[in-house]
């Protein structure tokens, strides 16, 4: 059996003339251990909620989850897909990354990654078990991972933080072959690998990566102990490939014909290339949909005798759909500030906001890198602890890069609806998640406060100038910049509201005065971009900007017209949105004379916006230390210098 999934890797392999071989082949034995002895999953059902979730962390073994997928009988993988392997437009990527509905959960491309969102999925699953209760949610989540994947740095963070909060459901197969694309690896690690998950509050466990029931009793084991388990697989990389077998070219290296033929010999495997022997065959379906059927069916007659109210909101979350009435709420709350016409920071707004959220949303769950005071997002949240995983805010301690891998893994394994908070400095060290929440359509929100130099006396380092380009370059991210408390609300349902990707919400630490003089009624914000003051007379200036800068934008007004200049003020919440509107619409917020945008923050990305003639009020150069009033006007971010560009690009 596990043969199988070797020569299907193979002449996969072989016949893309591309991939990597050292994994699939390495692993084989572990892998057919976990999915015909343990793992929980039903191929007929590939979403079913209760399912054990396996992540693929060292996913460039991508042929390893497709040939187990083959071999288990998930319909999106028949012997016509495994042909295909890294062909456009087939299932079978080089990097799969996440298809849960074709049984593909997360099988990340960058190292790390997948063992954080395991983690991630490990946290959900307590959460939702302590919420419905065992006969509903109780399943594990494993991982096979690879040195490549325990030597990166956010490994560090995961393997701490699962350890303290007691993920005892959680399972790392580590793929113990010593080897990496550059050799053995004596050349970059002599720490003992065993002792630090021991020292994290792991459960470590010995096994033979060749030996199927070696494995599986290593399994066994993890099941009984109530700390989260590493095994270590002892295991010989690009086993059963003669010429590279322990070597480090099993890691990517080509495979050709004439190791087929040599493989083949070795194995004594007389199956021609992509043939699986019937009784093989038969052993798979035995080991995966015969042996879980029962389970399935068991589970679907418990949660059949759910009450109706039980039922709805477990079906609920696991859909991913929000609670009815929670636009309502916040609705409420955005007439409520417009009539208040609050004085304060866009971060205490989005503090109000989760507030408000958590009451109606019952499946939200927060959290930040130590950062909970600043950021404001626990409030009435209790913390998840190992005593208390129903609790909805996690503490990360100062692991920004855990969070947003972890908040993907959340979201990947559905029933919950994670939210983090740090400072939009802070952003770079989770950059790799953010990009795979965006690739993987992960509707995951990130609170970014600290979104200036407004922030003040912190300094250079604490004040992003380059980080609203940057995550707007990403594509399939949102990057919301509200300017008062009634844009915040506006942009929190926008956010909520996609399905299909992550939001960056970005707020001030500054108080910011209202800029909306209506009643909130109507969600401006929802084209990306409006125009929020009209000119008096035919306009020939339009002053655009985000956030902070609305309010100078305002102020930039009022000097042009005393002067005679018809001035409109467009205020641009999400770039993102207003890209999705008509022609018509854009022409009619941007107009046709001059143009000039304001944002504290460098001028990439505002060409398209403000055209040839345009011009920028901004940043060119770091920050630097002092008030945050001081600190706008030394650097020229001031109604007056915006207005005196408007003037001379009018001349």
């Amino acid at each position: 059996m596990a043969d199988a999934i070797r020569f299907l890797s193979l002449d996969a392999i072989e016949r893309a003339s591309d991939g990597h071989p050292g994994a699939p082949l390495g692993c084989a034995e572990i892998a057919t251990a976990l999915f015909t002895q343990h793992i929980k999953c039903n191929p007929l059902d590939p979403l079913w909620p209760d399912r054990d979730r396996f992540v693929l962390s060292n996913g460039h073994g991508s042929m390893l989850i497709y040939a187990l997928l083959h071999l288990s009988g998930y319909a999106a993988f028949p012997i016509e897909e495994i042909k295909r392997f890294r062909e456009l437009g087939s299932h079978t990527h080089g990097h799969p990354e996440r298809a849960p509905e074709l049984g593909i959960e997360v099988t990340t491309g960058p190292l790390g990654q997948g063992i954080a969102n395991a983690v991630g999925m490990a946290v959900a699953e307590a959460w939702l078990n302590a919420t419905f209760g065992d006969g509903i949610a109780n399943h594990r989540t494993y991982a096979i991972v690879g040195d490549g994947c325990l030597q990166e740095g956010i490994a560090h963070e995961v393997i701490s933080l699962a350890g303290h909060l007691r993920l005892g459901k959680l399972c790392f197969l580590w793929d113990d072959n010593r080897m990496t694309d550059d050799g053995h690896t004596d050349f970059s690690i002599s720490e003992d690998v065993r002792a630090r998950f021991r020292i994290a509050g792991w459960h470590v466990i010995d096994a033979n990566g060749h030996d199927i029931d070696s494995v599986s009793a290593a399994l066994l084991l993890a099941k009984e102990d109530p700390r989260p388990t590493m095994i270590a697989c002892r295991t010989t990389i690009g086993k059963g490939l003669p010429r590279l077998e322990g070597q480090r070219g099993a890691h990517g290296g080509r495979v050709f014909a004439r190791d087929l033929e040599e493989a083949r010999v070795a194995a004594a495997w007389t199956a021609g290339p992509f043939e699986v022997p019937g009784d093989v065959a038969d052993g798979w379906k035995a080991g995966v949909l015969d042996r879980n059927l029962p389970t399935y069916e068991a589970w679907r007659a418990r949660v059949a005798a759910m009450s109706p109210e039980k039922r709805t909101l477990f079906e609920r979350v696991m859909a991913g759909d929000l609670p009815s009435g929670w636009i309502d709420t916040l609705a409420a709350w955005r007439r409520k500030v417009a009539v208040e016409r609050p004085n304060r920071s866009t971060n205490e707004a989005t503090a109000d906001i989760v507030a408000q959220l958590a009451e109606a949303i019952p499946e939200l769950i927060a959290g930040a890198p130590d950062l909970e005071g600043p950021t404001g997002c626990k409030r009435s949240l209790h913390a998840f602890t190992p005593e208390n995983p129903a609790g909805r805010y996690v503490h990360y301690g100062i692991r920004e890069h855990a969070m947003g891998a972890m908040m993907n893994g959340m979201a990947a394994h559905g029933g919950v609806l994670p939210l983090g908070a740090t400072y939009l400095v802070f952003s770079d060290y989770m950059r790799p998640a953010l990009r795979m929440a965006a690739l993987m359509e992960l509707p995951v929100v990130t609170i970014y406060s600290h979104d200036s130099i407004g922030i003040g006396k912190n300094g250079p380092t604490h004040q992003p100038v380059e980080y609203l380009a940057a995550l707007r370059a990403m594509p399939n991210m949102a990057v919301f910049r509200p300017a008062d408390h009634v844009e915040a609300a506006e942009c929190w349902e926008l956010a909520l509201q996609r399905k299909r990707g992550p939001s960056s919400m970005i707020c001030s630490r500054q108080a910011l005065p209202p800029v909306r003089d209506d009643d909130g009624s109507v969600n401006r914000s929802a084209r990306g971009a409006y125009l929020l003051a009209e000119a008096e007379g035919a306009r020939r200036v339009t002053l655009l900007a985000t956030g902070s800068e609305v309010q100078i934008a305002l102020a930039a007004r009022t000097i042009l017209q005393a002067k005679g200049m018809p001035t409109s003020v467009v205020s641009m919440p999400c770039w993102e949105l207003f890209e999705e509107q008509d022609e018509a619409y854009r022409e009619s917020v941007l107009g046709k004379g001059i143009r000039v945008a304001i944002e504290a923050a460098v001028r990439l990305g505002w060409d398209r916006w403000i055209g040839e003639r345009g011009g920028f009020i901004g940043m060119s150069s770091f920050g630097a230390s002092g008030p945050g009033d001081e600190l706008f006007n030394h650097f020229g971010i001031t109604a007056e210098k915006a207005a005196e560009l408007a003037l001379r690009l009018l001349r």
